[in-house]
């Protein structure tokens, strides 16, 4: 085995890959097996490199003495030559005019030369800026994706790019009057324009890519449709496929179709209202920040008022249980027209605000995913309402109006204890989201995926009729429950919720500040991008506890309806499906991101989401 040249803590030469120059780095570690030294550049980035890339600083210091040694001699020789009395007085001025000239021009030709490495230095070395926030995951981990910065803000701040460019000059002179510069500073910027928009096209498709998405535009809404079907008939089992098929006719009314079209705009309404907070997302790729009012929670209220009103006044809630598929279908077709229209516009927004995950280039997997990152109508952002209220708030109401259908249908004084387990968990779960509703800036939906089918599907059709599964089932298959059963499922549900929210709010609270005194027992790998890795508390037992505690959760919703259909737990299955896709996509977007850093905290955190398992 050879001897290590370069100790760790040594500050050397390293040269930065793919070019030939140097930067003073400092040594981190060295691996006996691949003979790579890992070092870290003033800037935070850090890199493996051969022994044969790194220099001690005393050769380049060496070669710099070595260099400015020898100019004061020919200097001088040069000197005496211009003095020599054999020339006249006016001919040894012109010489010496003449030589200070030429110096001067070989001067500014190395200078305009060091400004082109300059230039393009800063556009392609890393940035400390491509840097997500918290811990773990990118999803709600490390979703500040930033993405890259625009070729001017890389550019030294106070300088327009015009005024560069008059400035400076990178050809020399006796190449200014040819009337084809190849390598002219505009073919340069314009070259180097293109390759950053190329760079910011989506590589790694998803979900199949266009296949894949394709398929999922139609296989979406028949999973819906499908599980619907299912809950109506006296034996939901899944040997009984398909279900008998409805008329195409009795699928579509009007009135239902204005129903949900009056709650969708009512709850617009109420996200209009001047009540709440504002405050600030996370940097975009410009830099900028866009402002959010949070007013999730207050929407709620002001929707319980108004049910509370229309049941005072005698209003028949279980109209939704009647008309359950045709709402389903109503907000389909909602969210197929909201689609259509959020891709058309994003075909005239500029590059800095298309959604990095959804930037491909392909019509269909661009619009299913979502090409634009944050569609806005003013100030009214489309994908940050449809995230909570809708949906959400709806998610509630249909259990509401379950918990009323199956009172009337079973002539029963009050709901059964399944159905009071089934609403309770579930609201809590809403309330939950609702006031914490901020965090949800940080969540891969908002800082990361364009708004799409996938998430106007997923929020206005996907979470109100699917999430509502369980209530929708037990109100045409009764399960009765003991009350030991009952409470050995609240604290199933109770535990399930603790490990989510104590895991979210470590690290948000992390995110936020992470020299908090009351932070200081939490330890944490140091990165590169200048934040930390938790090694300690909920993230140092799983790299995701808070889906550990989703999918404890998602099981005590299911649990109140009994063994005797696999139905109602197809939730907990489509929930763990999910996780382990979203894991394993926040494993590589990690990877990506942390390098060595995340190598490390997967061998001090080895398990992804089951302690021991997985």
């Amino acid at each position: 085995m050879p001897n290590r040249r370069f100790a760790d803590g040594e500050v050397v030469m390293g040269r930065w890959p793919g070019s030939v120059l140097y930067y003073e780095v400092q040594v981190t570690s060295y691996d006996d097996v691949s003979h790579l030294y890992t070092v870290k550049y003033k800037d935070g980035t850090e890199l493996a490199l051969k022994e044969s890339d790194i220099r001690s600083q005393s050769s380049f210091k060496h070669r710099k003495s070595q260099s400015s040694s020898s100019s004061p001699s020919r200097r001088s020789s040069s000197r005496s030559r211009s003095r020599s009395p054999g020339r006249p007085a006016k001919g040894r001025r012109r010489s010496s005019s003449q030589s200070r000239e030429h110096k001067d021009d070989k001067k500014k030709i190395v200078q305009e030369t060091n400004l082109a490495l300059l230039v393009l230095l800063c556009l392609f070395k890393p940035s400390e800026n491509n840097t997500r926030s918290y811990n773990g995951e990118p999803d709600s981990t490390e979703r500040n994706d930033t993405s890259s910065i625009t070729l001017e803000q890389k550019l030294k701040p106070g300088l327009e790019i015009d005024h560069v460019l008059e400035q400076y000059s990178l050809r020399p002179r006796k190449e200014e009057k040819k009337k084809e510069e190849i390598y002219s500073e505009k073919k340069i910027f314009e070259t180097l324009k293109t390759i950053e928009k190329t760079s910011s096209k989506t590589k790694e498709l998803e979900f199949g890519g266009r296949i894949g998405t394709f398929m999922l535009i139609f296989f979406l809404p028949a999973t819906v449709f499908y599980l619907l079907l299912m809950c109506k008939q006296d034996d939901p089992s899944l040997m009984n496929f398909p279900p008998p098929l409805p008329a195409l006719e009795s699928l579509w009314e009007p009135r239902v179709f204005g129903v949900f079209l009056l709650w969708f705009f009512l709850q617009a309404l109420f996200y209009l209202l001047p009540i709440g907070k504002v405050v600030e997302g996370l940097p975009l790729s410009n830099g900028r920040k866009l402002q959010y009012r949070i007013n999730g929670f207050y929407a709620f209220i002001l929707t319980a008022e108004a049910i509370g009103t229309l049941l005072y006044f005698q209003f028949e809630l279980h109209y939704l249980y009647d008309h359950f598929l045709q709402f389903a279908v109503s907000a389909a077709a909602f969210s197929m027209g909201l689609s259509i229209y959020l891709y058309v516009r994003s075909l005239k927004a500029p590059e800095e605000e298309l959604a990095p995950g959804g930037n491909s280039g392909y019509c269909v997997y661009d619009f299913f995913t979502g090409h634009e990152l944050n569609p806005r109508i003013g100030s009214f952002d489309l994908k940050y309402f449809c995230e909570l209220r809708p949906g959400l708030i709806g998610w509630v109401v249909i259990n509401l109006a379950m918990l009323l259908a199956e009172m009337k249908i079973h002539n029963q004084s009050m709901p059964s204890l399944s159905m009071i387990l089934v609403n309770s968990f579930q609201l809590l779960y809403v309330v939950d989201a609702l006031w914490n509703e901020e965090a949800i800036l940080t969540t891969m939906d908002i800082t990361h995926d364009g708004f799409g089918f996938m998430l106007a599907f997923g929020d206005l059709v996907w979470v109100p009729f699917v999430y509502s599964l369980q209530a929708f089932y037990l109100v045409g298959h009764p399960t009765a429950i003991s009350w030991p059963v009952a409470a050995a499922i609240t604290i199933l549900n109770c535990i399930g919720y603790y490990i989510f929210r104590s895991a979210n709010s470590q690290k948000n609270n992390f995110r936020r500040n992470p020299a908090d005194p009351k932070l200081a027992y939490l330890k944490f790998i140091p990165t590169a991008t200048g934040k930390g890795l938790l090694v300690t508390g909920w993230w140092g037992f799983v790299r995701h506890p808070n889906y550990l505690g989703d999918i404890i959760m998602a099981l005590a919703w299911s649990l109140p309806c009994g063994f005797n259909h696999i139905l109602p737990y197809f939730y907990v299955i489509y929930f763990i499906c999910l996780l382990v896709h979203r894991e394993a996509r926040d494993e590589h977007l990690c990877k990506q991101k942390y390098g060595l850093a995340w190598e490390r905290y997967c061998q001090r955190v080895p398990y992804r989401i089951f302690p021991y398992i997985y």
